[in-house]
């Protein structure tokens, strides 16, 4: 197996979510994959498998699950792909849907994905339920910013949006990782999208993962995705958008994702960013 090791969203290894790559997977299994990636440790590693007409089909493991759809590894995999064989097109078929990446020539000789995700979806989040949620995070109401109501938002995995009144709240994370693990494997959410709005296209956020035996992301493609999908069917950007959202800075892994936001509301989001091998 030649297992591959990429930074995503960040020009700097130390900086980005680092995501395991295996652009062969041909003959492994489903087991054999979670244990690899239980070893590698990363939020989540990513196996591919060619297909003849050229697409891939591809799997995403954290250390302790399998995930629909991960961001961020498929942005890696773009990356690494492309790096071999070249920039262009590539289709991935994942669980949660076919997602198209265009890799394109970037800066200093290195590489640019963006990926479009499913079509996303936004529902509200029961009351019992977001007290429970509000209660593991350790915030209260008064911490929320009304401007950005909570929902649970999908662009190929489940991401509650909870929007922080301030940038100093949401700089504080410390959760209940049992209680807020429980919560989400129930509900079957992925990772709670924890946001604050700078400015009316510049976002911070940051991502706990729990279910997936991570404390934090620091840095999430398919939340931003979802995030987009949100603010999109809430009428809370204007459009089409491009947004910019920085993870990973409380956490001292600095990420950068920009979120493109069509005006179709059947229209899948567009997530871009860079990656570099690590070593």
């Amino acid at each position: 197996m030649d297992l591959l090791r990429y930074v995503a969203f960040s020009t700097d290894p130390l900086g980005g979510n680092p995501a395991g790559v295996v652009l062969d997977a041909t003959g492994i299994d489903e087991a054999t994959m979670a244990a690899v990636a239980a070893d590698v440790g990363y939020s989540e590693t990513a196996f591919a498998v060619p297909r003849p007409d050229g697409a891939l089909d591809i799997r995403y493991f954290s250390p302790q699950n399998e995930v629909p759809f991960c961001g961020h590894a498929t942005i890696a995999t773009a990356v690494a792909y492309a790096q071999r064989h070249g920039v262009g097109d590539l289709l991935l078929h994942t669980k949660a849907g076919p997602v198209p990446v265009t890799t394109s020539a970037g800066p200093d000789g290195g590489v640019v994905a963006t990926l479009v995700s499913v079509e996303p979806r936004t529902e509200p989040i029961a009351d019992a339920d977001l007290a429970e949620l509000l209660a593991a995070l350790r915030w209260s109401a008064a911490d929320l910013d009304p401007a950005l109501p909570p929902r649970a938002a999908y662009a190929g995995a489940w991401h509650p949006v909870i929007a922080a009144a301030s940038r100093e709240r949401l700089a504080d994370l410390d959760y209940d990782m049992p209680a807020l693990s429980g919560l989400m494997a129930r509900l079957g959410w992925t990772t709670i999208t924890l946001v604050q709005r700078e400015s009316a296209d510049v976002f911070h956020a940051r991502n706990p993962f729990p279910p997936g035996g991570v404390v934090e992301d620091p840095a999430t493609g398919a939340a931003a995705a979802a995030f987009g999908g949100y603010l999109r069917s809430l009428g809370l950007v204007e459009l089409p958008a491009v947004l910019t959202v920085h993870q990973g800075v409380d956490m001292g892994r600095p990420s950068l994702i920009t979120v493109g936001v069509p005006a179709d509301p059947a229209a899948g989001i567009e997530v871009t960013g860079t990656a570099v091998p690590i070593g």
